[in-house]
């Protein structure tokens, strides 16, 4: 039988065995939280240099953005001046217009296109014709640098008939007018707008843009 002093040895040596247990316990959890105090202060950089990195990324997005604009600005200018408005900036731009408004394909683009009824006399040309035959529908483009209220009439009353008589192998689809220029102001618009005329622009000088799609397909 055990005597008193076996007795005590072996609890002291549990005790010991139990002390160095939780000393190597305590150690591991020292180690642990240095190791997470650590990985907070590394995490805390990173969320700073995202930060950082959002904030140039945003002020690169703007200034690339003012960049584009003020390049469509002057390249529009220049355009202007020299008599490119169509061929260089309203033409390029129809096509994918009218595919995101219309959801048409367009498989005919012509430009600054002329015509002659020799035994009328009668003749006109016409900035930009795009014909989708997929949708039956011909959109009819008509560009001003300058736009004016009689433009637009001129365009209404006018202009539309003699392209209908000019070519009749387009009496069958659907004509959709577009009134286009740089930029066209808000009276204009309104005015294209009650005339169920599109309205085609550069939006803040960013991207030529149908201003009044919404207001005229709400109406029709």
């Amino acid at each position: 039988m055990a005597t008193i002093k076996e007795r005590v040895d072996r609890l002291e040596k549990l005790m010991a065995e139990l002390i160095k247990t939780q000393q190597k316990t305590e150690l591991e959890l020292q180690r642990l939280s240095i190791e997470l105090q650590r990985l907070s202060i590394e995490l805390q950089r990173l969320t700073i240099e995202l930060q950082r990195l959002s904030k140039e990324m945003i002020e690169f997005k703007e200034e690339n953005r003012k960049q584009n604009k003020d390049m469509n600005k002057k390249w529009g200018e220049l355009a202007n001046k020299l008599g490119t408005i169509v061929e260089d900036i309203i033409a390029p731009a129809v096509s994918p217009v009218i595919k995101q408004y219309f959801n048409c394909e367009v498989n005919d683009l012509q430009v600054n296109r002329k015509k002659k009824d020799i035994k009328t006399g009668l003749k006109d040309e016409f900035d930009v014709i795009a014909v989708s035959d997929d949708c039956k529908t011909v959109f009819l483009v008509e560009v001003k640098s300058t736009p004016k209220i009689d433009y637009i009439n001129e365009f209404k009353d006018k202009k539309i008939d003699r392209f209908l008589t000019l070519f009749p192998e387009y009496r069958e689809y659907k004509l959709i007018p577009i009134f286009a220029s740089l930029r066209l102001e808000e009276d204009i618009v309104n005015y294209l707008t009650k005339q169920k005329i599109y309205a085609m622009a550069y939006k803040e000088w960013e991207y030529m843009d149908i201003l009044n799609f919404d207001k005229i397909d709400k109406n029709n």
